[in-house]
């Protein structure tokens, strides 16, 4: 099942990856909106009950604050709420299939979310907010692992490395000049996600960063657990869920 914001490239991708044999069905879904995560959770349990595979690899970079029809900063909603609650809603799920295996695609950012004002209010700087964002992914990755030791049902991140898409047009001119010359294509980066996602040699390892299926050391900030569980406990809040 593909996830994605926009309908018509969602169903594009789609397209192409039935027409290389793929069997793939396209749920319309905007993390942003946390309704409309709510809606494609119960959308998705409603057809497959089962899920053995969670891949949150939604993200978008803005270099203006954008706010949320729930108020929020976008960036913070799209890279981080909205799959901290999209994960939350197939938890039960994902638990009753057993063996399953949760992957959140993130970056190694050293930058520290300012849990005082996540929403930037107070002070907005693009680059640094999207920064915090991925550092959150990391924070809630290994937040999420302590909880599901033992469970059958793991959780990790993954750094593709710099790829070639759209992601960072927004971006100053030459972090988008450094990312063209830099960047592998998408088909290319996606291959060690597909890796650490499916194959038997991956079906233990829990509370993991992997780059290139190999492991690597998380920035030091994101295996703060004061940290983790701050970030936890304001985006049960934020997100609406119970505490």
């Amino acid at each position: 099942m593909l996830l994605a914001r926009n309908a018509d490239r969602g169903a594009a991708a789609v397209s192409d990856l039935r027409r290389t044999g793929g069997q793939v069905e396209f749920l319309h879904a905007d993390l942003a909106d946390l309704a409309s995560v709510r809606q494609a959770a119960a959308a998705f349990l409603d057809r497959h009950p089962r899920p053995h595979l969670l891949v949150n690899n939604a993200a978008v970079y803005l270099a203006r604050r954008e706010v949320t029809s729930d108020g929020l900063e976008r960036m913070f909603a799209t890279n981080h709420l909205g799959p901290f609650l999209l994960t939350h809603l197939l938890l039960d799920a994902l638990r009753a299939a057993g063996a399953s295996r949760i992957l959140n695609i993130t970056a190694p950012s050293t930058v520290h979310p300012d849990f005082d004002d996540l929403q930037s209010v107070r002070k907005f700087r693009s680059l640094n907010a999207f920064g915090a964002t991925k550092m959150a992914n990391l924070l809630f990755t290994f937040a999420l692992a302590r909880r599901l030791q033992g469970s059958g049902v793991t959780a990790n991140a993954v750094h593709p490395g710099v790829a070639r898409t759209g992601l960072m047009r927004q971006a100053p001119a030459p972090m988008r000049w450094l990312t063209s010359l830099m960047g592998s294509s998408a088909d290319r980066a996606v291959e060690p996600v597909v890796r650490v996602a499916t194959e038997a040699s991956f079906a233990d390892r829990n509370g993991r960063f992997f780059h290139k299926a190999v492991e690597i050391d998380p920035p030091a900030f994101a295996l703060d657990v004061e940290a983790q569980e701050r970030l936890w406990r304001d985006s049960l809040r934020l997100a609406g869920l119970p505490r």
